[in-house]
This record gives C-alpha cells, sequence and structure tokens, in this order.
C-alpha cells in the first residue's frame, strides 16, 4: 500500500545548495531531472524510497534535525535526497531537499 500525499512546498535546505542548482544551465540534463524530481515530490512527497533511520547520516541529523529521509532516482544513477517535514500550527508538509549526488558519492555517504 503505498500514500499519495501532496507537498505545500518543496525547497532546498541550504541556500548554497540552491545557489548550485540555479547555476545549472537551463538545457541541463541534471537541471531538468531535478526539475521533474520537484514536481513528482511536489504530486506525492512519498514518491521516493525511505532510507531507514539507522543509514541516515548523523552530519544531516545535526545540521537539518532530519528524522526521515527520501531519495528519489534520477538519470545516470544520480540520486535526490529529501526530506519531510511537517508545520505543526498549519498543517503544512514541506519537503527540503537536502543534496544530489551522483551514485559514487551517494554510495560514499550512506556507507552502501
Amino acid at each position: 500500500m503505498s500514500f499519495i500525499k501532496p507537498a505545500d512546498k518543496v525547497t532546498f535546505a541550504t541556500s548554497s545548495l540552491e545557489e548550485a542548482f540555479n547555476s545549472l544551465k537551463e538545457d541541463d540534463w541534471l537541471k531538468k531531472a531535478i526539475l521533474k524530481a520537484i514536481s513528482k515530490i511536489k504530486e506525492n512527497i512519498f514518491c521516493g524510497e525511505n532510507i531507514p533511520k539507522r543509514l541516515i547520516p548523523k552530519e544531516y541529523v545535526q545540521k537539518y534535525n532530519i528524522e526521515n529521509l527520501y531519495w528519489y532516482p534520477l538519470p545516470n544513477s544520480w540520486r535526490l535526497v529529501y526530506s519531510i517535514f511537517t508545520n505543526e500550527g498549519e498543517i503544512k508538509i514541506l519537503a527540503v531537499i537536502v543534496d544530489y549526488y551522483n551514485h559514487k558519492n551517494y554510495e560514499r555517504k550512506f556507507g552502501y
């Protein structure tokens, strides 16, 4: 059984990550793939694969206070990594893009 829940907003965890994304040329395959992933995440925050809590890098927990993490497949074996946050006051769902990696760097970061 899979859940479908749209995100109220998708954003980047840091301004430097957002700047790196924005600096990609409009016709860059990676930028197009990330835009498509953002669109899919907006439609359904659970479209990615859940990363077990024990595999979430401590750096992410400390830096972003992450309790959940998902990865979304991009072309050429790249991965987009995001987390889901809820705003307790207004019940808004926010998906936060934490990073995107090629497969080799993803494996290094998550110890696969």
